[in-house]
């Protein structure tokens, strides 16, 4: 035996093993007390009413197994079948729940649809490795044969390999591949060439003929005026709420009551005689008839609306642009032309606005022309929704020189005829037959009523007008249930001497009123324009006498109206070709200016205190601004042709920049005005919280202090300078 001597170092890794080796015993064996300390310890419990089992029942394996079926899914569904008539089970919705669905554009190459795409667009499938699955699936007969012109590389490896192939495949195989290549050439000989083919794109495909030309994507825009708001604030308690259902609770009983009298009357026409029976189907039709104009008329206003689109969007938004390069200066943009068909001989007497439908207005058509009378007259109610018919038409006997609209009842209208006549028209009711009519034997004018204006309701309620005549009288006019009360207000008669009759009694010359007009804030005071060229000022309490006499003109005077923001300011037109601006109880006017041609009517814009307009008969419109130049117009424009027409009446709409002017052939032009003829009023740096009704009147003020006449102040007398003592 040789004895083996270990060195140091491995002695010390030994000596370190076996100490590791025992301290693990130990651990392991304390761990072992340990356990059985707790064993001996721990005290199990046992149910009383356990399942005692035996040593197989325990010893036995219970498989789970999990499963792919939705529990919770009812089984044997059924639906009912239309067809059959009689309930079919219904199929299962299945177990699989599909969670992403994607149709894509690739197959796999070696797929069949793989396969035939790339026989189809001339690519030998040879080539990627599919020629095993080609030959399963295509027959020789059937596959396309396609020649590939081999390029000069490919064609030199080729030779190189079939030697090498050949010596591969040995004898039976050779023999083989050559009957399968002489079976292709004669293939390919028999065929001939195929030419290459343009495969359709199966996935983004449209026949030609289908194809049309798609229209470019356009853009509408309008511009609406937005509806009017409103702040409103109430307590909603219990009494309220308590009122209100007794309210809705009568209103139930009163229709119920009606419901009950319409089923009693109907019972009563069924036993009347046939004659009832024709009159209720007549209002039956007429009632139908209602409905269906109102269906015509709204379809009417849209197919204008649609016409006209462009002037419908102009009178709302359209500004001028060069109104920036021209100073002082503006222009009268045309809009629309209004004219009745049957009315085409007759001349615009008169025009109003509606006070509470501000884009519809009234038309009278008369004469003025008194060497060619007409007959018949008419109203036409023109609204800007509806150009080329009117609204509504009431047709008169004789000529209609004057028409008023009242400011609380818009659908009142009266009217002043040629004859002398007055008729009051209810065209919420009817526009065939006149609510009121004067008689034509007592109570008439025995003359032309040339004015008439709705006054104040008198405090029991009652509607009443006045109206003046060439026959020289104002009178007041009362509408009763049935009939009218009729007083006259006063004989208008001329200040000068009175002239002897034929039996030598002396008589008053009397005046001959043309026109009328009634102060904003007063209603007792009204001014009357004659056609001698006098303006008096009277009151409504005083029958007698006037209180003030303007001597204004040389010639009848055509129309007074008042400054809409100060009633001190009236403005009058006349024959004689001037238009003159007046001061309240002062003799010499303000302003006068000569327009070359008798002016039919003037009147004061709404939206400022220095803007008026009037027409004239050379067929142009003026428009003044006094802020602006007091000496000339702002703007002058024709409206008509002066040698064939004459304008007689212009009106200012109460909210929009639109004027309408008439002439003498029915016809109503509405222009709207360019930004510098509404030039609004800039406040103070100092005053910036003032509105713009006090602004135009303060420039008004302004104005009228420059062209005042100062005071002459008298100086009292010096008593310390009389040589009397």
């Amino acid at each position: 035996m040789h004895s083996q001597v270990f060195p140091a170092r491995k002695l010390k890794n030994f000596q370190a093993c076996v100490s590791a080796l025992t301290k693990k015993k130990v651990s392991k064996a304390a761990e072992d007390d340990e356990f059985e300390q707790w064993q001996k310890s721990r005290q199990l419990t046992k149910p009383k009413d356990q399942l005692e089992l035996t040593d197989a029942e325990l010893k036995e394996i219970i498989p789970r197994v999990l499963q792919s079926v939705n529990v919770q899914q009812p089984d044997n569904l059924v639906q009912y079948s239309f067809n059959l008539g009689e309930f079919v089970p219904a199929p299962s919705a299945g177990n699989a729940v599909l969670v992403f669905s994607q149709k894509g554009t690739f197959l796999h190459k070696e797929s069949d649809d793989a396969r035939k795409q790339l026989i189809a667009q001339g690519i030998d499938p040879l080539e990627l490795g599919t020629a095993p699955s080609i030959a399963l699936m295509l027959s020789p007969s059937q596959a396309p044969i396609i020649e590939v012109a081999p390029k000069e590389n490919e064609s030199e490896a080729e030779d190189e390999e079939e030697p090498e192939k050949s010596d591969e495949e040995g004898e039976g195989g050779g023999e083989v591949a050559q009957a399968a290549t002489e079976v292709e050439e004669e293939q390919k000989a028999e065929a001939g060439p195929v030419p290459g083919k343009k495969i359709i794109n199966q996935f983004n495909f449209c026949e030609r003929a289908a194809l049309t030309y798609t229209n470019p994507r356009m853009n509408r825009e309008t511009q609406t005026i937005p509806p009017p708001k409103g702040s409103y604030s109430s307590n909603v308690l219990q009494w309220i709420i308590y009122d209100a259902y007794q309210h809705d609770y009568e209103e139930q009983q009163l229709e119920k009551e009606r419901e009950r009298e319409r089923r009693e009357q109907g019972k009563m026409t069924v036993s009347k005689p046939g004659m009832k029976k024709v009159a209720g189907k007549v209002q039956i039709s007429e009632a139908v008839q209602g409905r269906v104009f109102e269906c015509w008329k709204t379809l009417e206003r849209m197919l204008n609306l649609n016409t006209f689109d462009y002037i419908a969007k102009d009178y709302r938004y359209w500004e001028d642009p060069a109104d920036e390069f021209r100073e002082e200066e503006g222009t009268l943009l045309p809009l629309w032309k209004f004219s009745y068909e049957k009315t085409k001989k007759n001349t615009v007497t008169d025009m109003v606005w509606n006070p509470h439908y501000y884009d519809l207005f009234a038309v009278c058509l008369g004469f003025l022309d008194f060497m060619k009378p007409i007959k018949g007259g008419a109203i036409c109610l023109f609204t800007i929704k509806n150009p080329s018919f009117p609204d509504y038409i009431c047709i008169t006997e004789a000529a209609v020189m004057c028409i008023d609209i009242h400011k609380k009842y818009p659908y009142m209208l009266v009217v002043g005829l040629y004859d002398g006549n007055v008729m009051v028209y209810n065209i919420q009711a009817t526009c065939k037959v006149p609510a009121f009519q004067s008689n034509s034997v007592t109570q008439k004018h025995s003359n032309i009523v040339w004015e008439v204006k709705w006054a104040p309701d008198l405090p029991d309620g009652e509607m009443n007008f006045y109206s003046v005549s060439s026959d020289g009288k104002v009178i007041h006019w009362i509408l009763m249930q049935n009939e009218f009360a009729v007083t006259t207000i006063i004989n208008l008669y001329l200040e000068k001497e009175p002239v002897r009759g034929p039996d030598g009694t002396l008589v008053k010359r009397k005046a001959c009123a043309s026109c009328v007009a009634f102060h904003p804030e007063n209603p007792l005071i009204y001014l009357v324009g004659t056609e001698e060229g006098l303006i008096y000022k009277c009151s409504t309490a005083y029958s007698t006498s006037y209180l003030f006499t303007y001597n204004a003109h040389h010639m009848p005077v055509y129309r007074v109206d008042y400054n809409k923001l100060n009633s001190d300011i009236f403005a009058s037109c006349s024959g004689d070709w001037r238009i003159k601006i007046w001061e309240d109880n002062r003799q010499e006017p303000l302003f006068v200016f000569d327009l070359g041609a008798c002016v039919g009517d003037v009147k004061w814009a709404p939206y400022s205190s220095t803007v008026f307009g009037a027409v004239t008969s050379r067929g142009s419109a003026y428009v003044f601004d006094l802020n602006v130049n007091k000496y000339k117009p702002i703007c002058v424009q024709a409206i008509v042709s002066k040698k064939k027409y004459k304008l007689t009446r212009i009106a200012f709409n109460n909210k929009l920049p639109v004027i309408i002017c008439g002439d003498d052939k029915g016809c109503v032009t509405a222009l709207k005005l360019s930004p510098n003829l509404r030039v609004p009023c800039k406040p103070p740096k100092k005053q910036q919280h003032l509105d713009q009704h006090t602004l135009q009147i303060m420039k008004l003020d302004r104005l009228l202090s420059l062209v005042r006449e100062p005071t002459v102040l008298t100086a009292p007398p010096d008593p310390a300078g009389s040589t009397d003592s």
